[in-house]
């Protein structure tokens, strides 16, 4: 069996490049152009599917091909090229890791991804290593509901099996369960009125909001299921009792049962809080993603395994509280492991990723692509 040999230096500055092209959900134009010219120059096949037309932003999900033993299954390797709000990234280089300047995320989640996937693919190129027929997929919005790989033209694909590089575990473990999601969305209408004057006559839609959020479950629920509140707005003026609040949550668990259960027990708590006060409630829920659950007998987490375990690191299969692209594709039946990829404290301006961790990262793509013909 081939091996090949990471170019750590090519790599480096490959993820620098990467972080600092800005690309927040909606925004990732500038990033896919750069990706198209990289990967055709690599002499892939690029397609832009029409994902971007249809939520209405300006870049669709990327899919590219790399052609290869044709005895051998396809496989789908993933990652995103969203991140979250962040601009003018400076990437910095201390304690053996890359981290941002500490003024922004460093946006390692999802370009250590991607930059792995790019030196992979040179790795194999230039030492003739054999491989099946790979399908490189890089999509947008994924930070936002992973709306990207929602509207993604799955006709367009033809693997029997992916990895998501969408993980911040250590490289070797593999998410083999992730949850569904459901967010929640209520608004809560009071009743204006002065506040040193007739605050009697008025009702408080934020008081409301309170008693509702204080009767709720939040945080980790069980193994299984969290609930949070993330946004509240309200108010006009502190003279003013407060007569509309907005509030924005979610729900989520392995099990689709507990996900509904939990998400009625955040919608009881508004609608007993509103009817307490008089006051009204509109609530919306949504379904973002469906969970998803692989076996260890399935041969994309054998896969895995295998691959950590010709690195020498020991695959751990793990249940994850996150949600990814992985959850699509599994419901659109493509079996799709979530793999860990070293990065840490994502979505912080403490977000980094080890330089070892960096260079490992490439390595493990190879074994899995080698893996295949095991």
């Amino acid at each position: 069996m081939a091996n090949g040999v990471v170019n750590s230096n090519r790599l480096l500055n490959e993820f620098i490049n990467l972080v600092k092209i800005d690309s927040p959900s909606g925004e990732e134009r500038k990033l896919a152009d750069y990706l198209i010219k990289r990967l055709t120059a690599l002499d892939l096949e690029v397609i832009e599917d029409n994902a971007g037309q249809v939520m209405g932003t300006a870049t669709g999900n990327l899919i590219a091909r790399l052609p290869g033993n044709q005895t051998l299954p396809t496989i789908l390797i993933g990652a995103h090229m969203d991140t979250v709000p962040g601009r003018g990234i400076v990437p910095v280089i201390r304690d053996n890791a890359v981290y941002s300047d500490g003024s922004t995320i460093l946006g390692a989640d999802d370009k250590v991804g991607i930059a792995a996937i790019l030196e992979a693919i040179q790795i194999m190129k230039e030492n003739c290593i054999d491989h099946g027929p790979i399908e490189l997929l890089f999509t947008v919005a994924e930070e936002i509901g992973l709306k990207g790989v929602k509207n993604l033209d799955f006709s367009l694909l033809k693997a029997k099996m992916g990895f998501v590089l969408d993980s911040d575990g250590e490289i070797g473990s593999i998410i083999i369960q992730g949850p569904c999601q459901n967010q929640l969305e209520a608004t809560i209408t009071g009743k204006a009125a002065h506040a040193g004057i007739n605050p009697e006559e008025g009702i408080n839609a934020i008081q409301v909001a309170a008693r509702a959020i204080n009767a709720m479950r939040l945080g980790r629920i069980d193994e299984e299921t969290t609930a949070n509140i993330g946004i509240i707005q309200g108010g006009e003026a502190r003279n003013i009792v407060p007569e509309k609040v907005y509030l924005k949550g979610e729900t989520r668990s392995l099990k689709r049962p507990r996900l509904e259960e939990e998400t009625r027990y955040m919608q009881d708590c508004l609608e007993k809080a509103a009817q307490e006060f008089g006051a009204k409630v509109q609530i919306e829920t949504e379904l973002l993603y469906p969970e998803f659950c692989l076996q260890e007998s399935d041969l994309v987490v054998r896969i895995a395994q295998e691959a950590a375990s010709q690195l020498g690191r020991k695959a751990s299969l793990v249940k994850s509280g996150g949600g990814s692209d992985a959850n699509i594709l599994n419901s659109r039946g493509l079996p799709t492991a979530n793999l860990g990829v070293g990065m840490r404290q994502v979505h912080t301006r403490e977000e980094h990723v080890f330089l070892k961790d960096l260079n490992l990262l490439p390595l493990y793509l190879v074994k899995i692509c080698q893996a295949v013909s095991l």
